[in-house]
């Protein structure tokens, strides 16, 4: 092989065994190309061309160097450095034999071409490694001279603080390399995702396509909400079509990309009959091709279709199942999100305020624009929920998982499209609304399950403990004879509803009936108390929000907020409230005279001089004499990073990260907005650096840490991140326990066997 060869190679020339040189992403194209499936002309940069050329510059030992920065690295040195090591690759010149290669193979795809300029890492598009995302691409390149200073730019998002946290995180140690793939622009009317086996569910049965007009980058970016089809494997026939929301198309013309309006009410599908066998059918083939489930990009020009991008679908660890209309031919009334398992029939009741609650009839389905904790009582008495708006950390889905319930979110039209007294059913799995009685296949709710065992009959076990979120008593004794290893949140916030029987604190305090409420809640805690001895219990104590406060009887002396999420809540509300916050207490220290398991969780806390202030409230009260009782604080709030070794002197036990409202702050992306779902990430970067932050001082400060999230249970990188960082549990709710265990259990072996083959080498 000549030199030349070394650095740039035709697409067609590369297979799935050249991805150590040519890149994930290169490889999986070549491996196609060569297959006869039909991919945009394209040639790869291999990984030998960015080594040679930072050899040539004088900068590959510099490099090598700063691969992963250091664990106590400041935010803004590796912002710094990382801008730096960046800089030292663009400012390099490309070798002139190397830059003359690159040039001729660009010639060969045409007179001026425009090009897509893409990054292609060996560890990208495997089938157990996700670079994607990490590193650079550019499109609509065009000219010989761009296309240089684009694979330059590629090089160089190698050294980004993004790519080097990454690989700081996966544990890369090798010297990084990457490869570059150049292909021509494909000007697509439309485009879009297929996958040979439906994400959501698992179901290995279905092929599930996501497709908007113009240039691909909307859908895989979430820019704009694409059609989604989802298609029989076995016949291609059509199951379900749910039209989206595009208010706008990204198109290629000969001065780069450009914006165009498209009209946000059209009625029309992006993809065709025609289209979308041809597309399911595509799909099909490669999956075929590789023996495995691929997710692949796809996109149509003049009507003829084209394959950019393929990689291997590698997060169908252990599905659950998903629902099936038994007889093939029901198709849902409206689709939204499955935010909650299983599945029920009923009649509809739509309920647009809680004062409406007096018309629901036991089992029968809200329909309700979104839910708030207030609701919770007429919530324990419905069969499902449905809801207009809100994502799978809404309330709605929040208590509508850990009562067992059924629940879609965000189907958009559910108040205007059903109506009183309909029967319908209610598919939590699959994220659908059927007309009425339809049989599906259900998972088992958390409220019947035996206790978790691995398939072998033995039960799983973990040294991360495996803690249940839990909102009521209801479920206490079903949720506790499984195998879990206590409650590592149980919220105040959704029992007080009950116990205040509608009215707001002061207004029951005022009327002499502070007892009444005590007793209530102690009944409540204490139920959840007995069914976990000697297991831990951690009580979060009362985190209602202004607004959800100003709804109770008596509310009208909240203040008004136009922005309550981050308003007069948590451990601030107790410092200006204290009659609040004294209310928990007694509650507490009346549970602990019998069950010492139980302990104390303060949500949302910013300062320290707040928790400070909370924690000598907490002194002046009888319960603070109790030494055994352990003070938890939750990490919801970005300041946290910062206070945290403050917060270990004032005397706390334990850290347990809220990654929702975190992901929610660290991104500023309200996390019931369903206009800006695709925002909310825990696994963005910049997320997983905080927790991170949290778990390295927590840890230095002698604290226990844990994470209360759906993410771990649904990500094996998540979890195994969180492991290998130290962290000491995971809370989850009930349904996904048993998953959650497997998970923290395949990451710890993996740790186990990555540090077992270090000791032989």
């Amino acid at each position: 092989m000549t030199e030349h060869n070394l650095w740039v190679r035709p697409i067609g020339e590369v297979g799935a065994t050249d991805a150590p040189t040519v890149g994930g992403k290169s490889a999986n194209l070549g491996e196609l190309t060569r297959a006869g499936f039909p991919v945009p002309a394209a040639f790869a940069v291999t990984t030998d061309a960015y080594l040679d050329a930072m050899e040539a510059a004088g900068t590959r030992t510099e490099l090598v160097a700063e691969a992963v920065p250091a664990p106590d690295i400041d935010d803004a040195t590796l912002i710094r450095t990382s801008a730096a090591l960046a800089a030292l690759v663009t400012d390099s010149t490309v070798p002139d034999e190397m830059r003359a290669a690159i040039v001729s193979a660009y010639e060969r795809l045409g007179p001026d071409v425009p090009v897509a300029v893409r990054s292609s890492a060996p560890a990208e598009d495997a089938s157990d490694t996700s670079f994607a995302g990490i590193h650079e691409s550019y499109t609509n390149i065009i000219g010989a001279a761009s296309v240089v200073r684009a694979v330059q730019a590629c090089w160089a998002s190698l050294w980004s603080e993004r790519a080097r946290t990454y690989r700081g995180l996966r544990g890369v140690t090798d010297e990084p390399s990457i490869a570059v793939v150049v292909q021509v622009m494909v000007k697509s009317e439309s485009s879009g995702v297929a996958f040979t086996a439906d994400p959501r569910t698992g179901d290995l049965d279905r092929i599930v396509i996501e497709a908007a007009l113009g240039l691909g980058e909307v859908v895989v970016g979430g820019q704009v909400e694409p059609d989604t089809y989802v298609v029989a494997k076995d016949t291609f026939e059509v199951l379900d079509v749910h039209l989206g929301h595009q208010e706008f198309r990204i198109a290629s013309t000969d001065t780069g990309d450009s914006r165009v309006a498209v009209d946000p009410t059209r009625s029309t599908r992006v993809l065709d009959d025609d289209q979308l066998d041809r597309v399911a059918r595509l799909a099909a083939g490669v999956e075929q091709h590789y023996g495995r489930p691929q997710d692949l990009e796809f996109a149509f020009a003049n009507n003829e279709l084209w394959i950019v991008q393929t990689r291997p679908i590698t997060t169908l660890d252990q599905p659950a199942p998903a629902a099936s209309t038994g007889n093939g031919e029901a198709r849902p009334l409206l689709t939204g999100l499955g935010a909650g398992p299983g599945a029920a029939t009923g009649r509809v009741r739509v309920l647009h305020e809680l004062v409406d609650g007096k018309r629901l009839s036991d089992g029968e389905i809200i329909v309700a624009p979104m839910t708030r904790p207030d609701w919770l009582p007429i919530l324990r008495r419905a069969g499902g929920i449905v809801t207009d708006g809100g994502g799978i950390t809404c309330h709605a889905a929040i208590v509508g998982r850990e009562l067992g319930k059924p629940v879609v979110v965000g189907a958009r039209t559910a108040t205007t499209d059903l109506r009183d007294g309909q029967l319908i059913t209610v598919d939590g799995n699959a994220g659908a609304v059927f007309d009425g009685a339809v049989h599906t296949a259900e998972r088992p709710a958390a409220t019947t399950s035996a206790p978790a065992t691995s398939p072998a009959g033995a039960a799983t076990v973990t040294a991360t403990a495996v803690y249940v979120n839990l909102a009521t008593p209801d479920a206490a004794e079903a949720v506790a004879a499984t195998d879990v290893d206590g409650v590592g949140l149980l919220r105040a916030e959704f029992m007080i509803t009950e116990a205040l029987a509608g009215e707001h604190p002061s207004h029951m305090i005022a009327q002499g009936r502070r007892d009444e409420y005590v007793e209530k809640m102690a009944e409540g805690v204490a139920t959840i108390a007995t069914a976990f001895a000697p297991r831990p219990v951690v009580y979060r104590a009362i985190d209602l929000r202004s607004n959800e406060f100003a709804d109770l009887e008596g509310g009208e002396i909240e203040p008004h907020e136009e922005n309550p999420m981050i308003g007069y809540r948590g451990c601030f509300r107790y410092v200006r409230d204290p009659e609040l916050f004294s209310l928990d207490l007694d509650v507490l220290h009346r549970v602990r005279s019998a069950h010492p398991n139980v302990h104390l969780m303060i949500p949302f806390v910013r300062t320290r001089w707040e928790l400070r202030d909370c924690l000598a409230q907490l002194d002046r009260h009888p319960l603070g004499s109790d030494q055994r009782m352990l003070r938890w604080i939750m990490a919801e709030v970005p300041s946290v990073v910062y206070w945290l070794p403050e917060y270990a002197k004032l005397g706390i036990h334990g850290v347990s990260i809220g990654s929702n409202d975190l992901t929610q702050l660290m991104l500023g992306v309200d996390r019931d907005s369903e206009v800006c779902k695709d925002l909310f990430d825990t696994l963005d970067p910049a997320v997983l650096d905080a927790i991170d932050h949290v778990i390295e001082r927590a840890s230095a400060a002698g604290l226990t840490t844990s994470l209360c999230g759906q993410a771990v249970s649904t990500s094996t990188d998540l979890a195994e991140h969180l492991v290998r960082r130290g962290i000491t549990s995971v809370s989850v709710t009930p349904d996904a326990a048993t998953q959650t265990r497997r998970t923290v259990a395949r990451a710890e072996q993996r740790i186990l066997l990555d540090r077992a083959r270090t000791s032989e080498t």
